[in-house]
């Protein structure tokens, strides 16, 4: 009987010991490597990883170009922190995908893209995940698509730190976050098209932050997104206490916020206001439907940094406004007990396209945009 070809056999075969790996080009994991890392640590550039159904307890830090890391079945291949970890994966290199999987249980962040460009995150389940469920930061040219995100005291989705971004945040679903999708300091070819971020504290925002480079944040799109009911009490609460906002811009200038639904957030529908001694200056809201919040438009800049031209169809903002009002919020729960996902769809075998389409595709969404794919009903 001829032995089995294995992994060990190619390293005898090429004349390697085991600990000086030659380089493949596809690897099954647990079949070849026993862990994710393993198999990272042995990819050739431009490697497709193929991640079968099991709980891997492991951090993977992902620093050779081109990687493709896709699981098999998005709800059965866990990357489960076991609230000991801080992340899930981080990648650092270019030209990286992360596919068809969940992370949960990081006492940080489930998928961080930190420095890289052209990165792709597709049909990932980031849950209860202390901080973010995926994070692009100080990262260019990248798509983070039909993903979900629940159970982050900080964000579900975040982009921050990039100048132009030119980064697509398309299709994914948000709720029982403290922020459903925040971009800080975000600026550039930054779009945001038709997701649902429903069933959080907060539901978007766009935020100028001096505490973190390239302030401040600006010209960004945001297009056909359901943003709803953002009151979840069984949420971790927001670090700042805000609760009942659906988007809000703080200290953003030449933002457009087009064809999206607002609704049932009984703060605020939409907040523009300043952030420190940053303004809002020429934010345009065209074609949204705003309607059922607890007010549908707050303009509350301060007269440190008064606005300038931020405009609500023909309804214009200037100088300073009022406080913002702050509704009482829930004390909130720990990460770690906000209430599983759904099931989640799998990524299917057809290839993705490079780039969304165009924002002119993008609708008004119905309220139950996504409801499939959500725990919280629309109330």
């Amino acid at each position: 009987m001829r032995a089995p070809y294995t992994l060990t056999a190619v390293f005898l075969v090429a004349g390697c010991s085991p600990s000086v790996h030659p380089r493949l080009p596809q690897i099954n994991v647990p079949a070849q490597l026993g862990t994710i890392q393993a198999a990272v640590d042995v990819a050739q550039e431009g490697a497709t990883i193929i991640v079968s159904p099991g709980v891997y307890p492991e951090t993977v830090r992902v620093g050779t170009k081109g990687l493709t890391i896709r699981g098999t079945r998005r709800g059965s291949v866990i990357v489960d922190g076991e609230v000991e970890r801080a992340t899930g994966f981080v990648v650092t290199a270019p030209d990286v995908s992360i596919q068809n999987l969940t992370v949960r249980n990081h006492t940080r962040t489930g998928v961080e893209i930190t420095g890289g460009s052209r990165f792709r995150v597709s049909y990932v389940t980031a849950s209860n995940n202390a901080q973010h469920g995926v994070r692009a930061v100080k990262a260019q040219h990248g798509v983070i698509e039909q993903s979900y995100a629940s159970g982050s005291a900080s964000s579900g989705f975040h982009v921050g730190q990039c100048r132009p971004c030119d980064v697509v945040v398309r299709g994914n679903v948000a709720e029982r976050n403290a922020v459903g999708y925040e971009g800080t300091n975000a600026s550039g070819q930054m779009y945001v098209l038709g997701n649902r971020f429903s069933g959080n504290r907060v539901g978007m925002t766009a935020i100028s932050d001096h505490r973190v480079a390239l302030p401040p944040q600006e010209d960004a799109t945001f297009v056909g997104n359901l943003v709803s009911d953002n009151a979840e009490a069984l949420s971790p609460a927001h670090p700042d206490g805000a609760f009942g906002v659906g988007v809000g811009i703080a200290g953003g200038a030449r933002n457009l916020v087009s064809r999206n639904l607002i609704t049932g957030n009984p703060g605020t529908g939409v907040a523009l206001g300043s952030s420190e001694d940053m303004a809002p200056l020429d934010n345009r809201f065209e074609g949204n439907l705003i309607t059922r919040n607890g007010q549908d438009v707050v303009y509350a800049a301060t007269p440190r940094a008064p606005g300038r031209n931020n405009c609500v169809d023909e309804l214009c903002f200037n100088g300073a406004g009022d406080p913002l009002p702050k509704p009482a919020a829930p004390r909130g729960i720990p990460f770690t007990q906000v209430a599983a996902p759904p099931d989640q769809p799998d990524m299917p075998r057809d290839p993705l396209p490079d780039r969304a389409p165009g924002v002119e595709q993008y609708a008004l969404p119905a309220e139950d945009m996504f409801a499939e794919r959500a725990s919280n009903p629309v109330r």
